[in-house]
């Protein structure tokens, strides 16, 4: 007997006027002991498949029969006041102050090209130079005028859609208005998607296209259960489902994952058409040809499209051409070749390519390793240079000569077998390895690639190398597998002392070696690693009217292919950890976020809401517990999944369940690094799962109480967005409010790049530092500036004289905060420089008297008298004291700063004091300074 799940709208086949489709007769239970059973939400739904479930409310339940003013979409005019409610609601939360924070927060990765390409043409809009390179995190946008607020507004404007689009869905998979107000509020007030969306960031382009797939697949599908198989509406729904699923795959490759979605979907469907006897082969037929025509050869069509539109803007030589091969790269201006000769033979002069990395030109420069032989550096240079030249050279001989004059000498061609040496045509070293282990790859099978040699040396053994064509040419030239020819052939050097072979991988020296590509020599390569072939070369003794070569462009299907290659093999090459990465177990409980952004006390953290994450998570495991009980009681004869209500909910829960497992399970396969954002999909998906789970959890009190619980449920949901919006705004917030958000130890947003109050924002701005006077030397270099601290000060003197003589006085480190930095305020031209931060404090060898950090002037009665306490003192301030090397001995005029308000001890006012009072006493006649001074005014800013 088959299940009456087979009714849902997503997969229940019904007759409705089809002549070849009938909906099998219902299960109706036996009835109650106690009397008839109601009718149920879910029974009136299925009942009446033309008009929507019906309710005996009027408002906030299921939707009711009646005129509807929404037209194809269904809704009436209440649902469409409501909706456009809720999209206000989210313009909002996702659109307010987008233009914050102003500076690079995070951008792009390697995927296909639908989201970039928008990208692209928000900057169009905004007038954007392409200038700006977007690499550095806090990079600012407002001095290179980034039209960075237009580049936001489309993602924003994406993730703002995905507010009424998961409304809709809700509303077409036939639950409630609450239920369907309930999960637009959700995905209105979920944090990380809001800070996902207001960013440039492709993950808003993602989710939204991914969600606009579901909706129009749940709308084909009760099109189709209904029984209105290839009417327009059915068509236009199933058309418009498979372009969403070509945009979704061409914005990232985890789209293919709601392809998966929606193709189980089909085939499930395709497998009850095929058991429905009404349904004739023909017309089975009809239904795959349809569904394969909408669902894969729009999706490919759509795909492919995007990838020429990007070819045909990205004409032009960039930074990551070094990912593609030579004839793709000379598909793009800038990186055209002229002919070059086709022969290569002794003497020739030739750049030489590596096949497989991409890396470059074996090159060569004038620097040395820093350890190993500490012989010249033999690298992979990307880029053309001079450096890259190189002349072949026969071997053959045992005892050549140091040099041949090449240009004089017959043209001689080189075949597979035939012992050569590599000179550098720039530093006249010679290509070289030796039983010496690598800088950087220091493994027993790995040896040094260097450059050795020096005028007047004929060179040695180790320079080397035997050439090996292999039989794959490059092109049809069936010469090019026994004789070297340019771009043609494809050869190995092997070392002819050590047998190794010349080698290249993913792997860069150090800055010392300037970041380029580690070349060695490797007893046991891998086949492609150790591929090498001839780009240019040139020879004096060929005519000009000698057979040219260049390469072969590639066409737009090559190149699509090759780039389908090279984004799999990034993506997959993105194995290293990252400080922010996670594993998928942690994301639905929302272990860990994602720093994008610290700057100015403020920071932006992806973190999702944890009330909705939570709550969404939860539904996944009732669902999945209530489901495994079901199997349980069905096998002791139960027959609770033949229960309309209950079957039609299941049949809505699979489906989520469905799409929600096939977006985060395949995660678990992957090695690459992952982060939190590759949830936001499942996590669409699970929110969705939740609202059903609250639908039927509702279903059978008044509808009242379920809107009641609803709006309780978004009250707290809107609470926890709130309490954690400063790290999606980069809003401020102090640090006791981010210690207490920590409401997982595994939460990781720093909590100490906040200020501690909030008035510490605004009190930069708003107070205005005295200014202070000091007296600079202007033949001296240096001025040092002490800022002395009123806190306790030890009196050395307490002691004995022997400790007094010992410990030097010297000023006292400040807070450990950021100071503000000295600012001249006079405009004019300084000998001296004021180093507030950098300047060493020179030891004052003399015998300390009273104030604390070395008082420059020293009264006759304070060497008489010594320590005095300044008891009677009740004021305390800051001081700054210039030392000048020309007159140390002079007094030096001190003008005291606006006291400072703080709290002090008696011993601190007494210290305080008597530094005052040695000040004052220090201080010369009243517009008299020592000569060689000057007065300067210096602001703290």
């Amino acid at each position: 007997m088959s299940s009456y799940a087979s009714q849902h709208p997503l997969t229940r086949r019904g007759g409705r006027g089809t002549p070849d489709e009938s909906t099998p007769p219902p299960y109706n239970p036996p009835s109650s002991s106690s009397g008839p059973r109601p009718e149920s939400d879910a029974d009136a739904k299925l009942r009446n498949k033309d008009d929507g479930p019906v309710s005996t409310s009027t408002s906030f339940s299921m939707r009711r029969r009646g005129d509807r003013a929404g037209g194809k979409l269904g809704l009436r005019r209440r649902e469409w006041i409501l909706l456009g409610a809720v999209t206000i609601v989210a313009c909002f939360v996702r659109l307010w102050n987008l233009g914050w924070p102003t500076s690079v927060v995070y951008f792009m990765d390697v995927h296909p090209p639908l989201a970039k390409l928008l990208v692209t043409l928000s900057a169009f809009l905004g007038r954007f130079d392409g200038k700006f390179d977007f690499k550095d995190i806090g990079k600012d946008y407002l001095e290179p005028n980034v039209p960075y607020i237009i580049m936001r507004a489309f993602p924003a404007i994406l993730g703002l859609a995905l507010v009424p689009l998961t409304f809709l869905t809700l509303i077409s998979l036939r639950l409630s208005l609450a239920s369907a107000i309930l999960g637009a509020l959700l995905v209105t007030f979920e944090n990380a998607l809001i800070t996902q969306s207001r960013l440039i960031l492709l993950d808003s382009y993602l989710v939204f296209f991914t969600a606009l797939t579901i909706f129009f697949w749940v709308r084909f599908s009760n099109d189709d259960s209904e029984g209105r198989a290839f009417t327009p509406s059915w068509w236009r729904n199933l058309a418009l489902t498979g372009g969403a699923l070509g945009a979704v795959a061409s914005c990232k490759w985890v789209g293919l994952f709601t392809i998966a979605t929606v193709g189980l979907g089909t085939l499930r469907q395709l497998w009850l058409l095929l058991g429905n006897l009404k349904v004739t082969p023909r017309m089975w037929i009809k239904h795959f040809a349809a569904r394969a025509m909408c669902l894969i050869v729009i999706p490919v069509f759509i795909y492919m499209f995007t990838f020429w539109i990007h070819f045909w803007i990205l004409d032009q030589s960039g930074d990551g051409d070094g990912f593609m091969s030579s004839e793709f790269q000379h598909t793009l201006d800038g990186h055209h070749m002229m002919d070059t000769y086709a022969d290569v033979g002794m003497g020739s002069l030739v750049t030489i390519r590596h096949v497989n990395t991409q890396g470059g030109y074996l090159h060569s420069h004038n620097s040395a390793y820093p350890g190993g032989s500490k012989q010249q550096q033999i690298t992979l240079y990307p880029h053309k240079d001079e450096n890259n030249v190189w002349r072949l050279v026969n071997a053959s001989a045992p005892d050549g000569a140091v040099s041949y004059p090449w240009d004089d000498l017959p043209f001689e061609s080189i075949i597979t077998g035939t012992k050569l040496r590599l000179e550098h045509v720039q530093t006249e070293k010679r290509l070289h390895s030796h039983d010496v282990r690598p800088p950087v790859s220091e493994v027993d099978f790995q040896n040094e690639v260097s450059g050795y040699g020096f005028p007047g040396f004929a060179g040695d053994a180790n320079d080397d190398f035997v050439l090996e064509i292999v039989p794959e040419t490059r092109g049809k030239d069936k010469l090019a597998k026994h004789q070297l020819r340019t771009l043609r052939s494809v050869f190995r050097l092997r070392h002819a002392m050590t047998g190794c072979y010349l080698f290249s991988h993913k792997v860069k020296l150090p800055d010392w070696g300037f970041e380029q590509q580690e070349v060695t020599c490797n007893k046991n390569p891998t086949w492609d690693n150790s591929l090498w072939y001839v780009e240019t070369s040139t020879h004096k003794q060929l005519p000009e009217d000698a057979e040219r070569v260049n390469y072969e462009k590639p066409g737009f299907v090559k190149k699509f292919w090759e780039l389908q290659g090279v984004m799999w093999r990034t993506n997959a090459g993105l194995t290293e950890r990252h400080a922010y990465d996670s594993r998928p177990q942690h994301w639905p409980w929302l272990r860990r976020g994602i720093n994008f952004w610290v700057k100015d006390h403020r920071q932006v953290y992806l973190m999702g809401n944890p009330v909705i994450w939570w709550s969404s998570s939860l539904a996944v495991l009732t669902y999945v517990a209530v489901r495994g009980l079901l199997i349980l009681r069905a096998q002791r004869g139960y027959r609770d999944l033949y229960l309309p209500k209950i079957a039609y909910y299941d049949e809505v829960c699979a489906f989520l369940l469905m799409g929600w497992a096939l977006h985060y399970a395949p995660f678990f396969l992957m090695q690459r690094q992952l982060f939190l954002h590759h949830y936001l999909p499942a996590l669409w998906f699970a929110i969705l799962l939740f609202c059903t789970v609250f639908d039927y959890a509702t279903s059978r009190i008044r509808p009242r109480a379920r809107l009641q619980i609803a709006v309780a449920i978004i009250i707290v949901a809107i609470w926890s967005y709130n309490y954690f919006s400063p790290l999606a705004y980069a809003n401020p917030w102090t640090r006791p409010k981010c210690e207490q958000a920590k409401w997982l130890k595994s939460w990781d947003f720093s909590c100490a790049d906040f200020h501690g109050s909030m008035h510490e924002y605004y009190a930069q701005s708003a107070v205005v530092e005295p200014e202070k006077h000091v007296y600079v030397n202007a033949e001296a270099a240096t001025t040092t500036l002490v800022e002395e601290v009123p806190e306790p000060i030890a009196n050395v003197f307490d002691k004995g004289d022997d400790a007094a003589q010992e410990e030097k006085t010297q000023g006292l480190a400040g807070p450990q905060k950021e100071q503000p930095p000295m600012q001249d305020t006079t405009g004019g031209n300084l000998v001296g420089k004021v180093a507030a931060d950098d300047a060493e404090i020179p030891a004052d060898d003399r015998a300390p008297v009273g104030v604390d950090a070395g008082a420059v002037g020293v009264t006759a009665a304070e060497q008489l008298d010594g320590w005095r306490g300044g008891a009677n003192e009740d004021n305390a301030d800051h001081t700054v004291v210039a030392e000048s090397q020309a007159v140390p001995a002079e007094p030096v005029k001190v003008e005291q700063a606006a006291p400072v308000a703080m709290e002090l001890d008696d011993e601190a006012e007494q210290l305080a004091h008597e530094a005052e009072e040695a000040a004052e006493n220090a201080v010369p006649a009243a517009g008299k300074l020592p000569p060689g001074v000057e007065e300067i005014d210096v602001q703290l800013d």
